[in-house]
């Protein structure tokens, strides 16, 4: 399983998803869960520039993810553990050690932190769109 806010797709998204994908095993299914708009508002202070629903579509049209769900809109990690039962969880370079929760949502399963891959991010790509906004 991966997660994450997935706005504004990119290069570092893509290969973290193909990172998790091979973690699933031969045969194995890559399931990721995309954040709530909720959930960006609150975690971030600003609303994603994508809606959810198609944020969750441009995620699962992506080769190397199986299926693709919104997280739960209050965050309920341990719900989320139950519906999707995973064997391994990919957290990303820059998302927040979710261990202690994760295990108190009694996963006992596998977490590995996957690398950093490009030199680009959401907010690297929403700053230059303000830039080149500010100039235009």
């Amino acid at each position: 399983m991966a997660a994450g806010c997935f706005d504004l797709l990119h290069y570092g998204h893509l290969r973290y998803l193909e990172e998790a994908k091979k973690l699933a095993g031969e045969g194995g299914e890559l399931i990721v869960v995309v954040a709530r708009d909720a959930t960006i508002l609150k975690r971030k202070g600003r609303p994603p520039v994508m809606g959810e629903e198609h944020r969750r579509e441009l995620v699962e049209a992506l080769k190397p993810v199986d299926r693709a769900f919104l997280g739960s809109v209050d965050f309920d990690t341990k719900a989320v553990l139950e519906s999707i039962a995973p064997n391994v969880i990919a957290l990303g370079y820059d998302q927040e050690d979710l261990s202690d929760l994760l295990r108190s949502g009694g996963f006992r399963g596998e977490i590995v932190r996957l690398g950093k891959y490009g030199d680009i991010s959401s907010s690297k790509i929403r700053a230059l769109l303000n830039s080149a906004a500010k100039l235009g």
